[in-house]
C-alpha cells in the first residue's frame, strides 16, 4: 500500500504533470469519531496528566478542522465542477495538485476499485466471473453506500476476437457498470453525473488482448471511418466482440455501453450533465475508447442547449491506446483525459516503448515516415512516484494509487510536528510496553486521519 506522505517535486518540463513521491510506513482509514481514540486506545492506567497535557485533544482538533475544509470543497464543487472536469484542460490545477481535483479523483478512483472488490473470482461460485451482487446493494456491498449513485447496469465484455488458442472458462465477464448521481448528489456535484467504470485485466483472453500491440483503423463511425485513427487492436476487439456464435449471446461491450448511455442521456435531457468515464489499467483503454466513441457519434451533442455534453476520461495506470491521428481526433472531439501514473509503472509505457510520441520527429522538425504509427498516449498526465514504497512491487496496484493520493505530505509543518510531539510526549514517559504500545497505535490512527 502507498505512504501516508506525498511530496511534491518539480514535473518533468516536457509533460503537463505533478510528480509525488513516498517515504513512510503505509496508512489506514479509521471509520471511528475521533473525540473516542483517547478512551479507547490509550489504558486507562495512563496518568491524568497525560490526557489533559491538551496534546492528543490538539491532534483531534486538527484533524476535525481538516475534515470541516473537505466539506467546504464539496461545497464549492458545484460552481466550479466544469473545471474540475477539464475545461480547460486542468491548467493551475496540476501543478500544484488543487485539492478540490486531488478529492475528486479519490472519488473516482474509489468507484472503480468497487469493481475490483465485487468481482467474482471464486471457480466454485454460481457468480464466478461475474459481479456477486445485485445492482441495487453493489455499491452498498462494497462500502459506498453514501456515494450518491446508483447503478442503472451491468456491463460484460466477451472473448476478443483473436486468433490464438487460450482456455476460457465463459464467454462473456462482468467488466464494470454505469451509474448515475441522485437527484441530493446533484445538487452537491452541480450536474447530473453519467459515471462509466472499468476494471482492469483479470482473465485470460484479457490479458491476451493487452499483449496484441498492433494497430488498427478504429472505424467506429460508419458514416466517416477516418482510416488515420488508429488503435491498439486488442482493446478495440475486447470493446467490439460479441457472441455471435450464440443465439442468446450478448451484445458487445460496446453496443451495450452506447445503448445505456443513450437510453440515460434521453432521461435526463432537459437538465445540466456530465458523463465521466473511470478505469484502471485495460479499463482506462475502454473508458478512453467508448468516450472517443461518445464524441465521434455526436451522443454528446445537444442543439437544443447548443452545447455538448462534458466527457471526461479519469485513467488510473493507463497504457497507451491508439497512434498521434486518435490522440490528435480526441482532442479535435473535446475529450478531456486526466491520467493518473506511477512513474515506476510499465504498463503506462506500452505499448509503443520505442516508437511512441516522443520519437516522431529527428532533431524537433523532420518528421518520422513511420511517425502515423508511432501511439501516442492522450491527455494531461498527474505523475505518483513509488520509488521509495516499502513494497515497490506493487507498482500497478489501484489501491496504491489511491492511498498515496489520500496521504499527501501536508503544507502546514506546524501540523505535521504537532503529531510528533505528541508521539515523544506519549512514548518518552510511558513506562511500560502497554502504554508505549497503546501511544503508538493513538497517534498514528489519529495521524491517518489526515486525508
Amino acid at each position: 500500500m502507498a505512504s501516508s506522505v506525498m511530496s511534491y517535486c518539480r514535473p518533468n518540463p516536457t509533460m503537463n504533470s505533478a510528480t509525488f513521491t513516498t517515504d513512510t510506513q503505509p496508512c489506514n482509514s479509521l471509520r471511528q469519531d475521533l473525540p473516542m481514540l483517547k478512551s479507547k486506545y490509550l489504558p486507562t492506567s495512563l496518568s491524568h496528566n497525560y490526557l489533559q497535557s491538551g496534546i492528543v485533544d490538539s491532534v483531534i482538533s486538527t484533524t476535525s478542522r481538516t475534515k470541516t475544509g473537505a466539506k467546504s470543497m464539496a461545497s464549492k464543487l458545484a460552481s466550479v465542477w466544469r473545471e474540475v472536469q477539464g475545461l480547460t484542460n486542468w491548467d493551475n490545477m496540476v501543478e500544484p495538485l488543487d485539492p478540490l481535483l486531488r478529492q475528486e479523483i479519490i472519488r473516482y478512483g474509489e468507484f472503480v476499485t468497487a469493481c475490483y472488490k465485487a468481482f467474482d473470482l471464486d471457480p466454485n461460485s454460481k457468480r464466478y466471473l461475474n459481479c456477486k451482487y445485485g445492482k441495487k446493494s453493489m455499491l452498498k456491498e462494497v462500502g459506498l453506500a453514501d456515494s450518491g449513485y446508483e447503478v442503472t447496469k451491468y456491463i460484460y465484455a466477451t472473448a476478443p476476437d483473436i486468433n490464438i488458442p487460450i482456455q476460457t472458462s465463459c464467454g462473456a465477464r462482468w467488466i464494470g457498470y454505469v451509474a448515475v448521481s441522485t437527484d441530493k448528489q446533484v445538487s452537491v456535484l452541480g450536474r447530473r453525473d453519467i459515471l462509466i467504470t472499468f476494471r482492469g485485466t483479470v482473465t485470460n483472453p484479457e490479458w491476451m488482448a493487452n499483449l496484441m500491440s498492433s494497430l488498427t483503423p478504429a472505424r467506429l463511425d460508419p458514416h466517416d471511418p477516418r482510416p488515420d485513427v488508429k488503435v491498439e487492436a486488442g482493446f478495440l476487439s475486447l470493446y467490439t466482440s460479441n457472441e455471435s456464435s450464440s443465439k442468446f449471446g450478448l451484445g458487445s461491450c460496446r453496443e451495450q455501453l452506447l445503448s445505456e448511455v443513450m437510453r440515460v442521456l434521453n432521461k435526463y435531457k432537459d437538465e445540466e450533465i456530465s458523463i465521466t468515464l473511470a478505469g484502471h489499467s485495460m479499463g482506462s483503454s475502454l473508458a478512453l475508447l467508448l468516450a472517443y466513441d461518445i464524441t465521434e457519434l455526436g451522443l454528446n451533442n445537444r442543439p437544443n442547449r447548443k452545447e455538448k455534453i462534458p466527457v471526461t476520461v479519469f485513467s488510473f495506470g493507463g497504457p497507451r491506446v491508439g497512434n498521434l491521428g486518435f490522440k490528435e481526433r480526441c482532442e479535435e472531439l473535446g475529450v478531456k483525459v486526466l491520467r493518473i501514473v506511477n512513474v515506476n509503472d510499465p504498463i503506462t509505457k506500452l505499448p509503443g516503448v520505442v516508437f511512441n510520441e516522443n520519437f516522431r520527429r529527428f532533431r524537433g522538425r523532420y518528421e518520422f515516415p513511420w511517425s502515423c504509427s508511432c501511439y501516442a498516449h492522450v491527455g494531461v498526465e498527474l505523475v505518483l512516484d513509488f520509488f521509495k514504497m516499502h513494497n515497490p512491487s506493487c507498482v500497478h496496484d489501484l489501491g496504491n494509487y489511491i492511498d498515496l493520493l489520500k496521504c499527501p505530505k501536508r503544507d502546514d509543518q506546524e501540523e505535521i510536528s504537532l503529531v510528533e510531539r505528541a508521539k515523544g510526549f506519549l512514548l518518552g514517559s510511558a513506562q511500560s510496553f502497554e502504554w508505549r504500545s497503546a501511544a503508538i497505535n493513538m497517534l498514528n490512527l489519529v495521524q491517518s486521519q489526515w486525508i
